[in-house]
């Protein structure tokens, strides 16, 4: 049994159809059915962590597929040995081949919502943050993720919103949630995050892994980076560049002035 609580018991009966194109109204017509303020104390009590199975609506899950299909060609393969294998595509490449990706994460029912349960309010990442929004994908036997933390290197917090797309795999989030709560218990989880599936973590807070894929097996998730304080000392934006270059996305999207009004790495942004 998962450790953490699913909030099963306050997920929809039906399902709202919205224009597939709109996802700010998609979502807007999903929240209601999610009890934000009971959700917030699941949150509180498993240290800044939150699973729901069936989150996005079917629509976008549908588009979200596509996106997958659309960014293929682009994907950057990565080998960190003894801690990662997969292939991962940036916010910039998303931004150019699977825009709709960008419209969802700029949704404000759904930062709001976020907002609500973590109890401040988020921000999004800089322009030309890579990790803003990317898609992760594992299709080769062996890839995976070791345990870690997604580290923030903004003077705030980041928040990390996983959403599952495509899941034809045994691959599995394994995660430690009070992990850096000094005196408090461990408690170990493991869960699948199904295509809609939704995980919402404090990512300086919740050590967690991806387990192997296996043979003939497949898996793309997608992630969304929000932010307390988009600030960032320059020295930081280094550390964070050079990891992001050699772990997931290439030097030549990472080490690129963003055309985005001018705004270059370091100076922030939303």
């Amino acid at each position: 049994m998962d450790a953490a609580s699913t909030g099963s018991d306050r997920l929809p009966q039906g399902i709202d159809v919205c224009a597939p194109n709109d996802p700010d109204r998609s979502v807007t017509g999903r929240l209601p059915h999610f009890d934000a303020a009971s959700l917030r104390r699941d949150f509180i009590a498993q240290g800044a962590f939150l699973y729901l199975p069936d989150f996005l609506p079917p629509d976008i899950t549908s588009k979200l597929v596509a996106s997958v299909a659309s960014v293929s060609p682009s994907v950057n393969r990565n080998y960190l040995p003894g801690h990662k294998q997969g292939g991962s595509v940036s916010r910039h490449t998303i931004d150019r081949l699977a825009p709709f990706i960008a419209d969802l994460y700029r949704s404000s029912a759904l930062i709001g919502w976020l907002g609500q349960v973590c109890g401040e309010p988020l921000q999004m990442s800089p322009l030309d943050d890579p990790h803003a929004y990317a898609l992760y994908f594992y299709t080769r036997p062996g890839d995976h993720i070791g345990w870690h933390y997604d580290t923030s290197y903004y003077a705030g917090r980041r928040y990390t919103l996983l959403l599952g797309v495509v899941d034809e795999s045994s691959c599995r989030l394994d995660y430690e949630l009070h992990a850096r709560e000094p005196g408090a218990v461990v408690v170990p989880g493991s869960i699948k995050i199904p295509p809609g599936g939704l995980v919402f973590f404090d990512g300086d807070k919740l050590r967690h892994r991806i387990t192997p894929l296996s043979e003939d097996e497949r898996r793309v998730s997608l992630t969304f980076e929000y932010v307390t304080d988009p600030m960032m000392r320059p020295w930081r934006r280094m550390i964070s560049n050079m990891k992001d270059a050699l772990a997931y996305f290439g030097f030549r999207q990472v080490f690129r002035r963003t055309k985005h009004r001018g705004i270059f790495p370091g100076r922030g942004g939303a």
